[in-house]
């Protein structure tokens, strides 16, 4: 059986400039393949050390037992900065610990129930968008852009992708997500504050275009939030719910960084282990067909029951996390002198933790590249669950949306398998890369057809 493609690994030593440059063009195929067996691994340059950690116990020291002392680094953050601002993804310490205490009520109890008819209605969408396109080669990820973006629409603010405010965003955010390196030259140079970032003239104009919408959007929420006549949607909770501590609401402006990032982290993300997962079931018919049956499940009416049911589509989902992780790296930066594997890191070097290698290391996983959803009922699978497995990071910054994003991809798995077969093209192997998240270089193009 072929194995899912993955990119070639760099040469094991190469100089800083070539490092930098496979760095900004992508950062999967800039690393060795050595990371795929290594606990720990130092690179050196000539402005601070980076270590990258796949060993267990001490991610979890990092993610788990001391977050406080390993913060998000204001390196990576240099480069999404124009578009997220200040939202949660980006801070750290008391900032981050008030925008938490605003944001996770909307996403706790109920509320996840409560928003899937918004879900179904978006998955059914998709699926009528597919289904209209069947006996023809589809590009995938352009269809599952569309539906992620539709589910945060309607579970957000109310409004289907179609409303022009929506359509607008989401358009802009394609261009945004194509124009934007994972890295900005000051995460490599110890640049000022006051010092120009050097962003690309698209980036800085497609950013500054996107907030503008979402503040147009937040601005006609808060004006309904007002007049009394808000839908009781994720965006009315967290603009309506007051920090505990200070009693204090975001404003608009904390809002639109907020609204940024949910686009990044529910829309990118969800767009990618969606598109990722249709391949890896069409090249696998056996999988399809087993997922295709225990859909029928599904009724024609949402019932978040079903969801507990689908518990292939669920694995198969789970094992497209973990060869596809939409975020494939996190950096932490040290606040004190630590050590690590009889290593002595200084304060400020960068702690890397790469869930794209940590799910394919040869020494935790049986069979790491290969395609095999069974190997949750495993012992090997249940152990690396527990101790090697963060597609959405983990501890107290694990992603607030993960239960948001395991119902999303269930569903639209499920649904899509039901109605429709996808066949892989012969000689169109996608290639991943890591652009804002993991992605197919040249899309993934699937032939399409009516069961």
């Amino acid at each position: 059986m072929t194995l899912p493609p993955k990119p070639a690994s760099r040469p094991d030593k190469v100089s800083l400039w070539r490092y930098l440059k496979l760095f900004r063009q992508d950062l999967l195929s800039a690393q060795p393949e050595r990371l795929y067996r290594a606990w720990m691994a130092e690179f050196r340059t000539p402005f601070f050390r980076s270590y990258l950690v796949n060993q267990p116990d001490l991610v979890k020291t990092v993610l788990k037992d001391r977050p406080l002392d390993f913060p998000k680094s204001e390196r990576i953050s240099e480069g999404l900065r124009p578009l997220l601002g200040e939202s949660v993804f980006l801070t750290n310490g008391a900032q981050w610990q008030r925008q938490r205490r605003i944001i996770d009520p909307a996403f706790e109890g109920g509320r996840l129930r409560e928003t899937y008819p918004a879900m179904w209605a978006a998955s059914r969408a998709a699926l009528a968008r597919l289904s209209a396109r069947a006996g023809e080669t589809v590009e995938i990820e352009e269809q599952t852009s569309h539906a992620a973006a539709d589910i945060i629409f309607r579970t957000l603010f109310s409004i289907p992708i179609e409303d022009d405010l929506a359509a607008q965003v989401f358009h802009e955010f394609r261009a945004y997500q194509r124009t934007q390196p994972i890295l900005n030259l000051a995460a490599f140079l110890p640049l000022p504050r006051w010092m120009p970032r050097f962003f690309r003239p698209d980036t800085k104009t497609a950013a500054k275009r996107i907030r503008g919408l979402i503040t147009a959007l937040c601005e006609r929420r808060r004006a309904e939030i007002e007049a009394g006549t808000a839908p009781d949607d994720l965006a009315t909770k967290i603009m309506t719910t007051a920090d505990p501590e200070t009693g204090e609401t975001f404003s608009t402006e904390e809002m639109v960084d907020q609204v940024a990032i949910f686009f990044l982290a529910g829309h990118e993300t969800s767009a990618s282990a969606l598109a990722w997962a249709l391949y890896l079931v069409a090249t696998h018919p056996d999988w399809q067909e087993r997922l295709a049956e225990e859909a029928q499940l599904l009724g024609e009416v949402p019932d978040f029951a079903d969801i507990a049911r689908l518990r292939l589509s669920r694995d198969v989902f789970r094992e497209t996390l973990r060869l596809y992780p939409p975020v494939p790296m996190m950096v932490r930066e040290t606040t004190c002198p630590e050590r690590f594997r009889d290593r002595d890191l200084s304060k400020g070097a960068q702690i890397v933790l790469s869930p794209w290698h940590q799910h394919r290391h040869a020494r935790l996983w049986d069979n790491p590249d290969g395609f095999d959803p069974s190997r949750w009922g495993t012992e090997n699978g249940r152990s690396c669950a527990r101790e090697a497995y963060m597609p959405f990071s983990a501890g107290a910054r694990v992603c607030t949306g993960a239960g948001f994003a395991m119902v999303e991809g269930v569903l639209m798995l499920s649904l899509i398998l039901r109605d429709l077969k996808l066949t892989a093209l012969p000689g169109k192997t996608p290639e991943p890369v890591a652009f804002l998240t993991v992605r197919a270089r040249d899309g993934i193009h699937l032939r399409v057809e009516r069961r």
